[in-house]
């Protein structure tokens, strides 16, 4: 089977699960999936989504961030992974945003110059704050392409890479989201039975399932 016919069935099988996938982490604007997004590496969405009203009580503008110190916001936040990296890039962040006039910018360049924001964190925030086609590849995303069969593997770019080449631009936005709730619900990382998921099942090379059902 060819990818582009494994992705149109992999595509017709996501829409069937999740037609409206929604955002799992919790924002009101641009800029508070922005912190969100940010805070997210290496934390689960839950932790981040525990975090975030407080935050956001204290501040919910690069305005009211910029105005604490990182002391503060790294009390706030003291309980997600890599807090005080974090907490120094959320004010340091947030400066940047007051310097550029005061607001989140669907802008590749400046969102990704900004401090603690890669490729991926942009692309998650041009795609659901703004509707600009992305594909965010995360470590679950790109571990599911390589099983599924639609990406070597070899790194997160080529992923991302491979998989625009094979989902049509107008379901991207969608789908990276629609991967990452079949990956929590039907395809975790660990003690995975390829044989019995509803995609790795066929999607998957028997080798692949044979070298993951040895783990």
């Amino acid at each position: 089977m060819k990818r582009s016919e494994k992705a149109e069935r992999i595509g017709e099988i996501l829409d069937e699960l999740y037609p409206k996938p929604p955002i799992p982490l919790e924002h009101r604007d641009p800029y508070t999936l922005l912190v969100s997004v940010a805070l997210s590496a290496q934390t689960t969405d839950k932790k981040v989504n525990e975090v975030t009203p407080l935050l956001f009580a204290r501040a919910d503008s690069p305005e009211k961030m910029a105005a604490l110190h990182p002391d503060d916001i790294l009390e706030i936040i003291r309980e997600i992974g890599l807090a005080p990296t974090k907490a120094r890039n959320l004010s340091a962040m947030a400066h940047q945003i007051v310097d550029d006039g005061g607001e989140v910018r669907p802008d590749w360049e400046f969102l990704e110059g900004l401090a603690g924001v890669g490729h991926k964190t942009a692309s998650v925030v041009m795609a659901q704050a703004f509707g600009v086609p992305a594909f965010p590849v995360d470590t679950h995303i790109h571990r599911l392409a390589a099983r599924w069969g639609l990406s070597n593997g070899s790194s997160v770019e080529r992923t991302e890479k491979d998989l625009k080449a094979v989902f049509p631009i107008d379901t991207w936005n969608r789908r990276h989201l629609q991967i990452i709730y079949f990956g929590r619900e039907h395809c975790p990382a660990r003690n995975h039975d390829l044989a019995q998921c509803p995609i790795c099942g066929w999607a998957a090379t028997k080798k692949r399932i044979a070298q993951e059902a040895r783990r």
